[in-house]
């Protein structure tokens, strides 16, 4: 039974670091990657609706047409705005972008590989699985939801904070011997568990971010840079093929 709660545990634990990563990689493909594929969108449509002016021909239309509903819409002024003011008035990131400053580019949030260790410290001792009581379970409940906030921000002075309050707080209970049916029902609950994180993992694996990142876990930054090169390569096509379509 330990042995099973143990090894779910450390499924557990390598479920929700790769769920942060994926969170991670995805924030930081939208901020970077985002105006790269807009702009895309916008080229292709301004291609066809040219293409379309030139021929004269329907079908040529319908395409144009169709990559013209493919661009985002204008947004609304609360839009256009959301993230970037709020009461008292522009964020400096925004101020800064209006006025031509030198803008501070976004917040990495990547753990580091000591936030990862007392990450995983933390959620070995005081995972709630561990708890045989409803009020010891509760309490872990409320811990490990803070363990795993803190871990998300990549917070790691806070990550070792907890470890001191855990460390500092009442020692877990010692078990005491269950009877067979109440073994065998923990023994299907954690297959049930296992089940379901497995299902979650497939998920985040099989998503696209997921796959990206398991084409570089070891240098993603690298890999975003790569899709960054190919994108303003195929911006500079695709005005080139703009260009000579207008120009003719």
């Amino acid at each position: 039974m330990r042995a099973a709660e143990q090894a779910l545990i450390e499924f557990e634990i390598a479920v929700e670091t790769f769920r942060v990563e994926v969170e991670n990689f995805s924030r930081l493909h939208h901020q970077k990657l985002g105006p790269m594929y807009a702009r895309l969108d916008e080229l292709d449509a301004q291609i066809a609706e040219a293409r379309a002016a030139r021929t004269g021909d329907p079908e040529d239309a319908r395409k144009a047409a169709e990559a013209r509903a493919r661009v985002m819409p204008m947004p609304g002024v609360e839009e256009l705005f959301h993230g970037w003011m709020d009461g008292e008035g522009l964020f400096p990131e925004a101020e800064a972008m209006l006025t031509d400053q030198p803008v501070r580019p976004p917040q990495r949030v990547r753990p580091s590989e000591e936030a990862r260790k007392l990450y995983r410290e933390l959620a070995r001792k005081a995972h709630p699985d561990l708890a045989q009581e409803d009020a010891e379970r509760a309490r872990r409940e409320e811990f490990i939801t803070r363990v795993n906030a803190a871990y998300a921000r990549g917070e790691e002075a806070l990550l070792r904070e907890l470890a001191e309050e855990w460390a500092a707080g009442p020692a877990p209970a010692e078990r005491s011997p269950s009877p067979s049916e109440e073994l065998y029902a923990r023994l299907e609950w954690l297959a049930q568990r296992k089940e379901m994180l497995a299902l979650v993992a497939r998920e985040l694996e099989d998503g696209a971010i997921g796959s990206m990142l398991r084409m570089a876990p070891e240098d993603p930054d690298r890999l975003l840079d790569e899709i960054a090169d190919k994108l303003l390569a195929d911006v500079a096509a695709r005005e080139a093929e703009l260009a000579e379509l207008v120009g003719q």
